[in-house]
């Protein structure tokens, strides 16, 4: 095992996929909020072209995969955005166009769909050193980018008409969103491949919320997650001598399945926040006599709740407000 690990192919591929791994799950998280969770599998085809139009004027395939996608991820939103096509039929185009494109060039080019098989389901031991410069220069891009903008993409994902209200710039991230996740995609097709590349972008974040409560405690623990079946099913397809990004996925997959038998006990629920209805039309209860002391009296529960702590009993939900409490 060490004498394997200490190899420069295994080192460069696990550090690929570790990066997959990561970046993956951080942008499949505003993704799937956005329930486009199909969209890797669109920018994988359109990635396809991508390879095989480089294999057809012999140029690198990654550079030229990742303009590929980004000009497709950018046309369909656009398309999108002004309601000239649905989200559906968007993926519909980058589907079929993209595949039958890239094999149509690749055929050209002499190698048929065979050339393109280390593409679609990834071939980490193939990776160059100047391949992972570059898959680890654009996964920090990435990271940065997402970790950064993560409360925006995330108010973006969930809900763009009261984004626009708050004065966030929404169609700027929405063409944000899947300008990453056409890098995200492209850079991943050496370690999971460009046919299986949308599953570590889902399968993860779908395992963080059946095991963490919110959405930052969800988020990096989808690419806590991530990591560790991109990591996981590199050794593992080292040892059963099987195809890596199969054995990464299927590893993910088994990562859900732990986190379903495990999860009610993960979250359990004197961790989530209870609903109370507002009663903002409420009298306003003196502050006095009902301080940090009340939160110790049978029934009540006290919830952190940004820079003050909210009281919840009796069916009511308040916070102090100067010599006051509001209802919530």
């Amino acid at each position: 095992m060490i004498e394997i690990l200490a190899m420069p192919f295994m080192q460069r591929a696990l550090l690929a996929a570790l990066l997959s791994g990561l970046v993956a799950p951080a942008i499949g998280t505003f993704i799937v909020q956005r329930r486009m969770s199909l969209l890797g599998d669109g920018l994988g085809h359109v990635a396809i072209m991508g390879v095989g139009l480089a294999l057809m004027m012999g140029w690198a395939p990654l550079p030229v995969a990742i303009v590929t996608a980004i000009a497709g991820a950018v046309l369909v939103e656009l398309l999108r955005q002004h309601g000239r096509a649905s989200g559906d039929l968007g993926l519909a185009i980058l589907f079929y166009g993209g595949l039958a494109s890239g094999v149509l060039m690749a055929g050209i080019a002499g190698q048929g769909a065979a050339g393109l098989s280390s593409y679609l389901f990834g071939s980490l031991t193939s990776l160059s050193p100047a391949d992972v410069w570059v898959i680890a220069s654009l996964a920090v891009i990435v990271l940065v980018v997402t970790i950064g903008l993560a409360p925006r993409l995330f108010a973006v994902s969930v809900d763009e008409e009261f984004s626009r209200v708050l004065g966030i710039r929404v169609r700027v991230l929405n063409l944000l969103v899947v300008v990453l996740a056409a890098v995200t995609v492209t850079i991943s097709m050496r370690t999971v491949g460009l046919l299986l590349i949308s599953a570590l972008m889902v399968i993860p974040v779908a395992t963080a919320q059946q095991s963490f409560v919110g959405f930052t405690s969800s988020f990096f623990g989808a690419m806590g997650i991530g990591a560790l079946a991109a990591t996981g099913g590199t050794i593992g397809s080292l040892y059963l001598d099987t195809a890596t990004g199969a054995t990464i996925v299927v590893t993910a997959i088994a990562l859900l399945g732990v986190s379903w038998l495990i999860g009610r006990r993960l979250r359990r629920a004197d961790r989530f926040i209870p609903f109370v209805e507002d009663h903002g039309q409420d009298e306003h209860h003196p502050a006095e006599g009902h301080d940090d002391e009340f939160a110790h009296k049978a029934g009540v529960a006290v919830i952190q709740h940004g820079d003050h702590l909210d009281y919840v009993h009796d069916g009511h939900r308040h916070a102090r407000h100067g010599d006051h409490y509001d209802e919530h």
